[in-house]
Formats: structure tokens, sequence, C-alpha cells
């Protein structure tokens, strides 16, 4: 499972998708059983989930952003230094905010959604850099 950890390589090959549909940020005291969320962070002030937004409305939960969720198609290690850096360099540059989850193959950048084409353009331009 290692993933690529030089920070020139992981750039000069990055590609970011992005996932169909809006997704949203709502906290949670528990995730309900027939709820499948796409991305889960314990606090100690609640469960945050990262959920399609139809579904956090048609529940009438408070959802506190909705975003478009951007995955960059490079394998980048867990111990990869700089990536995330860049990453948030350019889209603040651009500013964009962003917030970044980490899985074991790939990260994923979610972006306000009326800014998913400039984001994805701040990041594709990190290959040329």
């Amino acid at each position: 499972m290692t993933g690529e950890t030089d920070l020139a390589s992981m750039l000069a090959t990055l590609r970011v998708k992005r996932r169909p549909g809006i997704f949203a940020y709502v906290s949670l005291p528990e995730v309900p059983s027939d709820v499948t969320p796409e991305a889960t962070v314990v606090e100690g002030e609640g469960i945050t989930v990262v959920l399609p937004a139809d579904l956090a409305r048609s529940r009438g939960w408070d959802v506190a952003f909705e975003a478009a969720w951007l995955t960059l198609e490079v394998h980048s290690a867990l111990e990869a230094v700089g990536l995330t850096a860049a990453l948030s360099k350019a889209l603040g540059d651009a500013t964009i905010p962003c917030n970044v989850l980490a899985g074991t193959y790939h990260d994923h950048v979610l972006v306000p959604a009326d800014r998913a084409d400039h984001a994805i353009a701040a990041l594709e331009s990190l290959r040329s850099s």
C-alpha cells in the first residue's frame, strides 16, 4: 500500500476528479443506523458527517457547509510531506476555502460547489509549477 512520498512527483502527476453531487457537513450526536456517511470525524462536540446534501436537507439537519468533493488522483503516502501545504496554498492564493480529508489511497478536498471549477484549475496548475 506504499504511496508516493516525493512532492515533485506527486505534483507532476496530480489529477483532480470531481465526484458527482453536492455534499454537506453536518454535526450529529450520533449517526442514525440507516445512514451511511461518505466520511465521519468523531469530535468532543459531536460526530461530523459528510454526506449528500439532499439527504441532509431531507432529514432537516443543519448543514454547516455544502461542497463539491474533489479527489486527488495521486496515490500519496500517508507520511508524505508537503502535499497538503501545496494544495492549501494554491487554493488560498485563489481565495477558495477548502477542507481536506485523507484516505489511505487518496486525498480529498471539499470546496464550495460554486467554486469547484476554479478549484480544479488551481489544483491542476500545480502540475506545471
